[in-house]
């Protein structure tokens, strides 16, 4: 689901003592290379407007008519400017569009410099800037200033911006559902429910109660049973895990399946110790990996600011993402650290095939064999995207690094699924995350994702953002 391509409206700026030939070329172009990418588009029709394009404020308000009318089916706005363009017909156009705008500036070229076929597009788009930053509109430009759209940096461009949108329209209308009360001892993942809708994020709640009623409830004989049960037993090695362990494991998981449908949940957090150990004698780590696994964000330990952070990375990434404790040093090098958790890493991201474990910590306290379900393994050397939120005062509050995962061996004795992260200069990343107030967890997703997710959340959802 994370690597659905944004809808793009586009718009052509026009300015009037410029040949129409300019603005046609361009209609054609840069469909043309945007269905090539894999994106959709919406157009204003060419008879609408001189040329399809908006030069005046009456033509850009037949524009702003024409997103109104197609609201909800576009995720971004590029604005071209084939030739210099129009400030004020383009902000009549799109003051209230609602969502991100990439600005493009096609290039002049030096044996086209005659009066009828420059286009100084270079000049109009500081223009188009300039009114928009007096109008408090926000927008987004990328290097190099000008591009044509065949080049691939204007490939590269639509990339990065791809990844804004899809950020910024996931996080305005997200509900995230928190399974279970927070975990008592961890105040570290208090969260406050009002700054987050008022930030657009909806946290739906749900009692373990409720959870373990239903797991009672549903019989194997079911076909959701039956069906979940093939995709467990070909997830993972079960090899030593009771079969009753897996049994209660796969009703957890359709259990857990169909709170998410029923509450239309973006991502989850879930209580996952200690009352499943002692009333379920399971952990339900697995369920979390396979949730992840198929590009659906779920924390463990009601950590809904990392549930919130992992669907934000997820949606920049279009990859599985996982929720992991900063936990131990990494002999003396002081740029590297293990990063763990005790099963809930998408297999996409371990270098093998996990194997279902009792949970070796737990089971200090609970006993031996009362905890099988932790997902045990690696995870694979790979660059990735960090980051993780809080709230306080009532807002939204990020951070965000890059480093990688890599092959640097850790004991075999090691519980849990655990990976060597290098960081640039972690020890500094470490003291600013801590005197933050951020938790122990931290949300990771492969691939170096961290500017067009900061840029998302600064200027087009408002959060405050600390770059690691």
């Amino acid at each position: 689901m994370f690597s659905q391509k944004t809808t793009f409206a586009l718009f052509f700026g026009n300015r009037g003592f410029f040949p129409g030939s300019l603005i046609a070329s361009a209609r054609r172009e840069m469909t043309g290379v945007l269905k090539e990418l894999g994106h959709k588009t919406l157009s204003l029709p060419e008879k609408a407007t001189r040329f399809g394009a908006v030069e005046t404020t009456q033509e850009g308000a037949a524009y702003a008519r024409f997103l109104r009318e197609n609201r909800g089916k576009y995720g971004g706005v590029i604005l071209s400017l084939p030739n210099f363009g129009d400030e004020t017909g383009a902000i009549a156009a799109l003051e209230d569009c609602g969502v991100p705008i990439l600005i493009q500036a096609y290039p002049d070229e030096l044996d086209k410099m005659r009066p009828e076929l420059r286009r100084d597009s270079f000049c109009g788009k500081f223009s188009i800037m300039d009114v928009f930053s007096q109008y408090g509109l926000p927008f987004t430009v990328l290097k190099p200033h000008t591009v044509h759209p065949k080049n691939k940096q204007f490939t590269q461009q639509v990339d990065y911006f791809d990844r804004l949108c899809r950020v910024t329209s996931g996080l305005k209308r997200m509900t995230v559902g928190a399974i279970g009360a927070r975990t008592t001892p961890f105040k570290t993942v208090r969260i406050d429910e009002l700054a987050l809708q008022q930030n657009g994020i909806t946290m739906e709640t749900a009692d373990l109660s409720d959870v373990f009623a239903r797991m009672a409830a549903l019989k194997t004989g079911d076909r959701t049973y039956k069906k979940k049960a093939d995709v467990y037993r070909n997830y993972t090695c079960w090899k030593g895990a009771p079969d009753e362990s897996f049994e209660k494991i796969v009703k957890l998981a359709v259990v857990i399946d169909t709170l998410i449908a029923e509450g239309g949940f973006d991502a989850i957090a879930l209580r996952c110790w200690v009352e499943m150990q002692k009333h379920m004698n399971i952990s339900p780590c697995v369920v979390l990996s396979e949730l992840n696994n198929r590009g659906f964000p779920a924390a463990c330990e009601v950590d809904v600011g990392n549930a919130v952070t992992m669907f934000a990375l997820g949606l920049a990434s279009g990859n599985p993402t996982a929720c992991l404790d900063w936990n131990n040093n990494y002999g003396d090098d002081p740029d590297k650290c293990i990063l763990f958790h005790c099963g809930p890493v998408p297999q996409a991201m371990m270098t093998g095939k996990g194997q279902i474990a009792d949970h070796a910590i737990l089971a200090n306290s609970v006993g031996p064999n009362c905890s099988f379900g932790c997902n045990t393994g690696r995870i694979a050397p790979t660059p990735f995207t960090y980051g993780s939120m809080l709230t306080r005062d009532g807002e939204l509050e990020f951070y965000l690094g890059q480093g990688e995962f890599t092959k640097d061996k850790i004991p075999a004795d090691f519980f849990g699924c655990a990976g060597v992260a290098r960081i640039e200069n972690m020890q500094d990343a470490l003291q600013t995350i801590g005197y933050l107030g951020h938790r122990h967890h931290t949300s990771v997703t492969p691939g170096h994702v961290a500017a067009p997710v900061r840029e998302a959340m600064e200027k087009y959802l408002g959060y405050q953002v600390t770059m690691v």
